[in-house]
This record gives C-alpha cells, structure tokens and sequence, in this order.
C-alpha cells in the first residue's frame, strides 16, 4: 500500500519548505562560526518535518484497513522527535574548564528550535514557521548586537568609567 503520488510530493515539498527555514537559521549559525551551521540546521528542520509527515502517512495508509489497531497521537510524533533532537543538542554543549564557561547553548536551542519549525511545517502551520523562523533569527543576530552593547556598559562600570545616563 503507498499514498498517491500527489500526496508524496505534497510532503516533500513540506520537507525541502522546512529545510529552507531551517538553511535561514543554520546561515546565521555558520556566519557566527557556530558548530552546527546551515547543513545541521536544515537536516534538522528537514528530518523533524519527515518525521511528523510520516506519521500522517502510517495513519492514512493502515488506519482504514486496521480500524482501533492504529491509533493517532500527534503528542507522541513531537515528543520522539524532541527526544532525538535533544541527543543531537546535547553534542553541541561543551563546558569549558579554564574559562568556566558553558558554551554551545544557543546552538543547542536553535536546533530545537529549527525542528519545532519542521513539524509547524509538516502540520501544514505555514505562517507560524515563517513567523517563527524570523523570531528566531531576529533572536540570534539582533539580540547579540544589544548583548555586546550590554557587555560594553558592564565593562565601563567595571573599570569605574561611567556611561549613559548616570553620566549626566
């Protein structure tokens, strides 16, 4: 038994759609010089909307010819994605012993984020991943520019200097 080839095609445009929401966060990871980049990220958002497009599919192909025997559970679809997510999240964080810094979190987020983008996808939530996709690099690239401005101030009073307008 196989779905129409319509319908297959339909996910597999879902897929490369998810890919290149993906490609968008994984080119800001990759200009910053981050360990998972553009490939990573659009493998994410792309396997996350396979994933979700699967388990539509395993219900329209059985579910009729097996009744009650297969049920759907769309909770269960995004929690084994995030479980195999988290694992791939995970790799990316590393402490580091002679700074004592933890480093690697916001890539880790982003591939979690990437593959929640994929499944939006796959449920056919297409402005949401859009909508999602650009907080996220809004997240990622303008949010560092106002950290490194906060870094700057913090430094400034560090060293006894005074900025903005405490210095009036």
């Amino acid at each position: 038994m196989s779905l129409e080839l319509a319908v297959q095609l339909r996910f597999v445009g879902l897929v490369g759609l998810a890919m290149l929401l993906g490609a968008a966060i994984g080119l800001e990871r990759e200009l910053r010089g981050k360990p998972a980049g553009l490939r990573t990220h659009m493998m994410v958002a792309g396997a996350a909307a396979l994933l979700m497009g699967l388990g539509e599919i395993v219900i329209r192909v059985y579910g009729a010819a097996l009744g009650d025997a297969v049920r759907s559970d769309p909770i269960r679809a995004i929690q084994a994605v995030t479980t195999g997510v988290s694992f791939l999240g995970a790799g990316t964080i590393i402490f580091d012993r002679s700074s004592q810094r933890v480093e690697g979190l916001t890539t880790a987020a982003s591939i979690l984020f990437t593959a929640g983008l994929g499944m939006c996808v796959a449920l056919s939530q297409l402005a949401l991943a859009v909508g999602v996709a650009a907080l996220a690099l809004v997240t990622l690239r303008v949010l560092v520019i106002a950290e490194a401005w906060l870094g700057q101030r913090r430094a400034g009073k560090d060293e006894g200097g005074m900025n903005g307008p405490e210095a009036v």
